[in-house]
Formats: structure tokens, sequence, C-alpha cells
């Protein structure tokens, strides 16, 4: 049985990889090689086959695992910065890792003998822990009025009710935390407290990365103003921060209209879940149109799948908690 997300990983090397469902508390070894897909069967005593299970598989596209790590993988269950909601991430080697997808309106994979009538490409994306840490952080130090709030351990940071997975990112989270936290010792102990102007400091730094990368990335960057990028890369690190504090610390720093930066990412979720979710529309009745309508029209779509904006070509693949 495959687990529910996690079913083919596209690989260039030739060693094997072995995947851990959490979920499941499964292993999973390559069932067949094509090519630079990889399927993953499991390790069960009395494995199933895939078209006995439950869930239909997927194809996930995801980075190369290091060739000095073990490969193995697990899927962990944690808050989603912005909203709250409980979502799967996938952590592999010291990195975590979101999960995104892209659809066409048809489409399905052949994968050996089966077809997967869900024609959807997940793709499994480097995330910086820090994004996931901020508002853990941020409850943790119990801030109040101007105080700046308690140092704390990580280990009682990152103990949340339902969210185990936080305690399998301590090594990591004890690194990357430090740039955006006050730190104290107290003989063998480290002690945590997020910082104001830390983070500040960090999200600019942010926001400049983006700024820097977004015209490499699609031509339509290049072409509009220096004001209209910085809103834009704005509103990607809006995807994961809340409007208060951050959102609204940083553009007021910047100097820019926390409602036109919150629109604009709002606009761009909705029109990218209009283009790769809906439906097939509705045949016409009017079998009488001419054929220059229909020149005009296949034109028309052409014109607007070239000139799609890159950042709507993917939708955040979360599920809720069950």
């Amino acid at each position: 049985m495959f687990p529910r997300a996690l079913y083919f990983v596209i690989n260039r090397h030739s060693h094997s990889v072995l995947l851990r469902n959490s979920l499941y508390s499964n292993f999973y070894r390559e069932r067949w090689v094509s090519g630079s897909v990889r399927a993953f069967q499991s390790f069960s005593p009395i494995p199933m086959a895939w078209s006995q299970a439950l869930q239909e598989p997927r194809v996930l596209l995801a980075p190369d695992p290091d060739t000095n790590g073990s490969g193995l993988g697990v899927m962990i269950l944690l808050r989603h910065p912005k909203s709250g909601k409980a979502t799967q991430y996938l952590f592999v080697n010291g990195v975590l890792q979101e999960f995104q997808w892209f659809k066409n309106l048809y489409g399905s994979w052949f994968l050996g003998d089966y077809v997967s009538e869900d024609g959807r490409l997940y793709l499994s994306t480097p995330v910086d822990p820090v994004f996931m840490m901020l508002p853990i952080f941020e409850e943790a130090r119990m801030k109040k009025g101007d105080d700046h709030g308690k140092f704390r351990q990580l280990d009682e940071i990152l103990f949340i009710d339902g969210f185990p997975g936080y305690q399998q990112l301590i090594s990591v989270v004890e690194n990357c935390m430090q740039v955006v936290c006050e730190v104290k010792e107290v003989g063998s102990l480290k002690f945590f407290r997020l910082d104001d102007s830390k983070v500040l400091s960090w999200l600019c730094y942010k926001v400049c990365q983006l700024k820097q990368t977004l015209p490499k990335l699609d031509k339509n960057y290049a072409v509009q103003s220096e004001k209209d990028t910085m809103i834009d890369a704005v509103s990607i690190l809006g995807e994961y921060l809340k409007e208060e504090p951050w959102l609204q610390r940083l553009c007021n720093h910047l100097k820019l209209n926390v409602l036109e930066v919150t629109g604009k990412a709002q606009v761009s979720a909705e029109g990218s879940n209009t283009r790769l979710c809906n439906e097939p529309q509705e045949r016409s009745d009017d079998k009488k149109a001419t054929s220059a309508k229909k020149g005009r029209q296949a034109k028309k779509v052409k014109l607007e799948t070239e000139s799609r904006n890159i950042k709507d070509m993917f939708s955040r693949a979360s599920r809720k908690k069950g």
C-alpha cells in the first residue's frame, strides 16, 4: 500500500531510496524504476496490492536526496504558519519540504499497467523552517504589552499538543532560529526568545532575495515597476505570515499598503484555483457559431495561457487533520 501523498519520487541517482510514512509507521522500498521515476512499495509483513489500496496513487516530483544522507523521509503534521490548520510536510535528511500541485483541465498518468485518473503533478519543495516556527515562538514568549517576553527552552517551545512532529525538528530549529532569536546559555542549556528587530531584518532580506529572483523566472516581472515587484515579493511571503504582527510590520517598514499586498495575494490565489482546478465548462447549445469566433476564442486562450504569472501555476497541497 502506498502512503497518502508520497507515491512516486523523481531521482537521477542510481542508489535506492527508502521512505517512511509516520501516519502508518511503514517503510517503503522501490517497486519498479522507469527512467527517472521510482515507485515505492510497503515493507509491511502482508503488503497489499496497490489496486486494493484505499487511496489512489499520485505522482510526486521531489528534490534528489543528498547522497551523503540516508534518503529516509518522514511525513509530519504541523500547523500552517498562516492559517494554523493541520498540514502535512515532508522531512528528509534535515530538510523540511512542503507540497504543492499543478493540474491541467484534462490529464492522467500511466504508471506501468495502471492508469491514475488524477492528473495532478505534486511537487515537494524546500521551505525555510523559520516561517514555520515564527507563530510558535511568538506564542511561546508570552509577550505582554511592552514586555519583550520570556526566554524558553526548545523542548518547551516545541511541545505542541496534537502535533508531535515539531519534536522531530529540534536539531534543525536550534540552528535556524538563532537568526531571529536572542539566545542565552546557562551551563549546557540554551534559552530562546524571539527578537522583533531580528525578525524584521530577516523578512527584509527575504524580500530582497525575491526581488532579485522573480525577474529571472518570469518575463512579466522584468517589465513591471520596482514597487510592483516588491509588492509581489511581500505577497508571496504573506502566504506564510499572519497579518498580525509580522506582515503588517513588514509593510509598515517598506512603506507598503497591507491591503494592497493581501488583496493581490487573494486575487492571485483565486485566479490560480480557477485556472487549475475548475471543471470543464458546459458545451454551448449554439451549434451555429462561426469559425471566425472559434478562431478568436482559441487565440485568446493561447494568449492567456502563455502570459500566466509563474506563481499562479501552483497551489498549496494541504490536507486537513482528519
